[in-house]
């Protein structure tokens, strides 16, 4: 089998810091992108979807749960028999919610599929993440996912719903991590470090991260 060259361990470091230069300024084109991703306009949605969901009929602004930023990832739906491989890789690697929750986010899925489907699937891949149908609206169409797949972000404004981002195809293979999906958001991961537009929320970085069982959820986020 094949495998790298060998070199003596000066060699190996002066080849890493060479790497490290490329990564760093990637991680800063990566900072600045996020700066205007939280500068773009957003646009309402003006259309009264109702979805199905575990307690019954909801409308776009019941995905939120109560916060102000709302992460929905199209879950991609051909049938029982043939889930996507591609859409179980993506929800596998979504770590726990609290995170994301405490940033005043929701992450959900939405499939054109059947509800008691979606939730026996979610059963058996021991996922916690709250997943609606969309099969008696247009929501995946209207939003970029036609029979596939693509994740949209919403931010809530008072009664209105305001669209903020949207990707899909190669677009959605970098996230997973919380940081990530933080990043997408119109008010990124609200930490002072972040070149946001004046007013936006923000605290120190580090003094809001807790273990996920220790945040306080009894605040009303809305």
């Amino acid at each position: 089998m094949s495998h790298p060259p060998i070199v003596p361990t000066d060699d190996w470091q002066a080849a890493l810091n060479t790497l490290q230069v490329s990564e760093k300024a990637l991680t800063r084109q990566l900072d600045a992108v996020a700066a205007a991703r939280r500068r773009l306009p957003m646009t309402p949605v003006e259309h009264d979807y109702v979805f199905e969901g575990p307690d019954g009929p909801a409308g776009l602004a019941d995905l939120f749960q109560g916060r102000r930023q709302l992460i929905v990832y199209t879950f991609m739906w051909h049938g029982a028999d043939h889930v996507c491989p591609g859409c179980s890789l993506f929800t596998d690697n979504v770590g726990h919610l609290a995170h994301l929750n405490a940033r005043d986010v929701t992450l959900a899925l939405v499939s054109r599929g059947p509800l008691d489907e979606l939730l026996a699937l979610r059963r058996r891949m021991g996922w916690d993440l709250p997943w609606y149908s969309s099969l008696n609206n247009s929501f995946n169409a209207d939003m970029g996912a036609g029979d596939g797949f693509a994740l949209n972000v919403f931010l809530r404004a008072g009664d209105r719903v305001f669209r903020t981002y949207s990707t899909t195809a190669r677009g959605v293979e970098r996230l997973g991590s919380h940081w990530t999906f933080l990043d997408l958001t119109p008010y990124g991961r609200q930490e002072t470090w972040e070149d946001s537009p004046q007013g936006w929320p923000q605290t120190r970085p580090y003094q809001w991260w807790r273990l996920h069982d220790e945040y306080d959820t009894s605040k009303d986020p809305s």
